[in-house]
């Protein structure tokens, strides 16, 4: 059996997975603005996560990540849900959006917009569907 020296494969994933992870994290935040949101973020977010399966195995994925990814689908439908129905307690229309400012503390009035909560729960929702479906093909051998 030939030893395979995976040295450069390990040196680069470490990297284009904090790069992917960084801009799926700033197309999550960008999204109720510009195009980008959760569903993008979630894809760019489970690449990175997929890059490093494929780098160093399941196992030490996992240590690293404990999460159980089939659990995060109806978390986040339910977050989207939520965020959608929130807008029937003031008498609007289903997913009516609207933003909030918060005060933060030597910052400023930074504006929230619910649409950030539904992209949110998109989001979470497209890592767990996606990381589960290719993880579940990776098994089946």
């Amino acid at each position: 059996m030939v030893k395979q020296n995976n040295l450069i494969l390990k040196t680069t994933t470490s990297l284009i997975a904090f790069i992917l992870l960084g801009f799926a994290v700033y197309l999550l935040f960008a999204g109720h603005d510009s195009p980008g949101g959760g569903f993008v973020g979630g894809l760019m977010t489970s690449a990175a996560i997929i890059l490093l399966y494929m780098s160093y195995g399941l196992n030490k994925v996992e240590k690293i990540i404990p999460i159980n990814f089939r659990v995060l689908i109806p978390i986040g439908l339910l977050i989207a849900l939520l965020t959608g129905l929130g807008s029937l307690l003031f008498k609007v229309p289903f997913l009516t959006h609207t933003f909030f400012a918060v005060p933060i503390p030597f910052i400023g009035e930074i504006d929230i917009a619910t649409a950030m909560f539904f992209d949110l729960g998109v989001y979470i929702t497209v890592l767990g569907a996606t990381i589960t479906i290719i993880l579940t093909i990776a098994e089946d051998k």
